[in-house]
């Protein structure tokens, strides 16, 4: 079977590929990362699609991130040339800031950490690559974030939600942007809420462990399917 190539963009040292790396059967793993020096590509380099992932910034911390107007504009021309786009997290909030939405930063409902349950909107179910997540009905996820998606781009349409945020995936066009973080397997949530204050890491790691089943079921249907997505596209 003839691998596709998948562009993935690391904005942080600390937000890695994890569990996906395994998940992401039948791709070949085209890396960027800005943080470490690499140019944004533009879309005629990125291949068959384009995967974006989290970090500490904000969506519009330019100052502290001068990579970020790249890589918005990336994900808006991705988005113009129907390329399959999955954003996690800041990659999610930058899809929508970079297509006419809203980020809120430090958003009023509060951080979100942990395992969290979501449920899917009937639109779900159809969806390219949330559908067979979605047919297993409401997933427990693990989430890692303080900004929000507040207003959706135009044309977009949202696909989940949680008790606290109503925005965990959007799906605009050929790009897919989720609030969690389906790659994240406990060890590394535990680690991103090592010494974050009022955080219990040890007690948080140990929830997501005992979910893990649950938790690895929705996050690898998420992974398989952006693959079909990918090699559907082609």
């Amino acid at each position: 079977m003839e691998l596709v190539v998948l562009t993935v963009v690391q904005p942080d040292a600390t937000v890695p590929l994890d569990r996906f790396g395994t998940w992401l059967g039948g791709t070949s793993l085209r890396w960027v990362r800005p943080w470490a020096g690499d140019p944004v590509p533009e879309v005629p380099d990125v291949g068959s699609g384009l995967l974006v992932l989290g970090g500490r910034t904000n969506a519009y911390d330019d100052d502290g991130t001068p990579f970020l107007p790249a890589l918005r504009r990336l994900l808006a021309d991705a988005v113009a040339h129907e390329l399959p786009v999955l954003g996690i997290c800041l990659g999610h909030q930058l899809l929508a800031a970079a297509t006419g939405g809203r980020v809120e930063v430090g958003a009023a409902p509060g951080p979100e950490r942990g395992v969290v349950p979501i449920s899917w909107h009937p639109e779900a179910v159809d969806d390219p690559v949330l559908g067979p997540a979605a047919a297993h009905g409401p997933a427990l996820v693990p989430s890692m974030h303080a900004d929000a998606v507040v207003d959706l781009p135009p044309g977009a349409t949202a696909l989940a939600r949680s008790a606290r945020y109503p925005v965990q995936a959007m799906r605009l066009g050929s790009a897919l942007g989720v609030q969690f973080h389906p790659e994240a397997s406990p060890d590394l949530l535990g680690a991103w809420a090592s010494g974050r204050p009022g955080v219990d890491a040890e007690a948080l790691t140990t929830a997501a462990r005992r979910h893990d089943q649950e938790v690895a079921r929705a996050g690898r249907a998420v992974a398989e399917g952006f693959v079909g997505q990918l090699r559907r596209a082609r």
